[in-house]
């Protein structure tokens, strides 16, 4: 007989703090999520090389090794070489491998191959001599040029709008986000059939069903591409319907807010700009935090208070890019209207990115189309919407002689490292000044019998005096501008 095994358990009292600090600290969602992001690893050695190119449209994506390719119609050099390195890392996002790039120097794409039929059979070249079996261009392509550049490089093409859409189809993770990216995606594939070969234009019924398909199965029927067009509609239309109902519970909650008259603070800014981590640093939220481009695609709402005692609603938006698909714009619609409904925009920038401006001048745009949706245009032209802080993140990464030329530039700007706390307490402080001028001065005496009243003015405003007389409390503070109406019939002298 085996003689029996003895084990000694120590107690969680016993150990180490920093040991029982790991014990029971418990792991955010964002932690949860990025474990589970780090946890999926796309299989290698997939070939995608193309044996009928008819059906490119309809087979899985799949990003390994990857070559990019790039038209430079306008600007610098540097700025070019800036677009490619981000086409890199949105491929690396993705799950690929970027083995070369290519650029090209042209007055406008090529309407045929977007890059030329030279440039194309050098392409066709360096896909053989690397290996790659997928080639992504920085641009959004025709169904044509893809036909085209497809016939030439015999692998997958793809256009920097499917890449982007892969990205966000990868970390949705909500059931509101998950049904904008399928829209999203429905929207960019519709125009992007292909109806070429037998496979896609044989018709179902009639003689070419055969002779036994009985009646109500004859007549012309329908080709391959028109049933998975009319599928794509039918599937684009209960979406639109489920996005609209879901529109519906995402307005009440923020016409909750905005009874509260608790000011709400919007963090937007370019991808990978480090929102989340602000976000985090400011409430404490615990959200997902990765280096990595769109890690962050719901949108997160957390209250918290500034210093003086005030209570804010931080929301962390997706991020946007250059050159943002328009799809996605029109799909995640109701999430951008969170940046339309806010008391502030705290605009988060790069400060390490090589072109910063170019970053600021992106987000802009966005916003400006989604404002002038919303509200319309101005006759004046003038920028309109809430008032912008620009916040110029990771400045521990950035080289002091940059970053004091970047003070110059920027100097109504605020810095600070998300990640090592620097400039944080600026940071707090100004949002109380932008929001202490949303604020309204307010004089009134509160019967007694309303104590919600006063605890909301404790909650939400600040109290510059208070006494008690015979009638109630006597209050002069400075109240939130949807509170001051509600307060306004006990301005009198004696209370209503």
């Amino acid at each position: 007989m085996r003689k029996s095994e003895t084990f000694e358990f120590t107690p969680v009292d016993a150990l180490d703090p920093q040991d029982r600090a790991g014990w029971e600290a418990e792991p955010t969602v964002g932690e949860l999520q990025l474990e589970e992001r780090s946890s999926l690893r796309r299989v290698a050695g997939l070939s995608t090389e193309l044996t009928d190119v008819t059906e490119v449209e309809y087979r899985q994506l799949r990003l390994e090794q990857v070559v990019l390719v790039g038209v430079w119609t306008e600007g610098t050099a540097a700025a070019a070489d800036a677009s490619m390195a981000e086409l890199a890392a949105l491929a690396e996002t993705a799950g690929s491998q970027v083995l070369d790039a290519l650029i090209q120097r042209r007055d406008k794409p090529d309407p045929s191959t977007y890059i030329g039929s030279g440039k194309a059979d050098e392409l066709r070249g360096v896909v053989l001599e690397t290996g790659a079996d997928t080639v992504i261009c920085d641009g959004e392509l025709t169904p044509a040029q893809l036909n085209a550049l497809e016939k030439v490089v015999k692998v997958k093409v793809i256009d920097r709008t499917a890449l982007i859409l892969d990205i966000f189809a990868q970390h949705a993770t909500s059931r509101e986000g998950k049904a904008q990216v399928s829209l999203a995606q429905m929207e960019y594939m519709l125009p992007r059939l292909r109806g070429w070969g037998e496979s896609m234009s044989r018709q179902a019924g009639g003689r070419a069903g055969g002779a036994g398909g009985g009646v109500g199965t004859r007549g012309p029927g329908e080709t391959k591409i028109e049933t998975d067009r009319r599928r794509i509609r039918e599937r684009t239309s209960k979406l639109r319907r489920e996005i609209k109902e879901m529109k519906t519970a995402r307005d009440t909650k923020r016409s909750r807010r905005t009874e509260s008259g608790i000011p709400a603070v919007a963090i937007v800014g370019y991808t990978n700009a480090g929102k989340s981590s602000l976000m985090n640093a400011l409430t404490g939220a615990g959200i997902l935090v990765q280096d990595a481009l769109f890690a962050t695609l719901d949108p997160t709402t957390r209250r918290a208070a500034l210093d003086d005692g005030r209570e804010v609603v931080f929301t962390d938006t997706v991020g946007f890019v250059r050159h943002l698909p328009t799809q996605l714009i029109e799909a995640f619609r109701s999430t951008l209207e969170e940046v339309t409904g806010a008391d502030l925009l705290l605009h988060v920038v790069d400060a390490s990115d090589a072109m910063p401006d170019q970053q600021i001048k992106a987000v802009r745009e966005v916003i400006t189309d989604v404002l002038r949706e919303q509200r319309g245009a101005r006759p004046d032209g003038q920028r309109f919407g809430p008032p912008e802080l620009l916040v110029l993140n990771k400045v521990d990464a950035v080289d002091p002689a940059e970053l004091a030329h970047l003070r110059a530039q920027l100097p109504g700007a605020v810095f600070v490292s998300a990640h090592t706390g620097a400039g944080l307490t600026d940071l707090r402080d100004r949002l109380a000044e932008i929001l202490g001028g949303l604020d309204v001065e307010v004089n009134v005496l509160l019967p007694y019998t309303r104590g919600d009243l006063l605890a909301r003015i404790h909650a939400d405003g600040r109290i510059i005096d208070s006494s008690h007389e015979e009638g109630g409390t006597r209050v002069r503070a400075r109240v939130p501008k949807p509170l001051a109406p509600v307060l306004a019939q006990y301005a009198g002298s004696s209370p209503a």
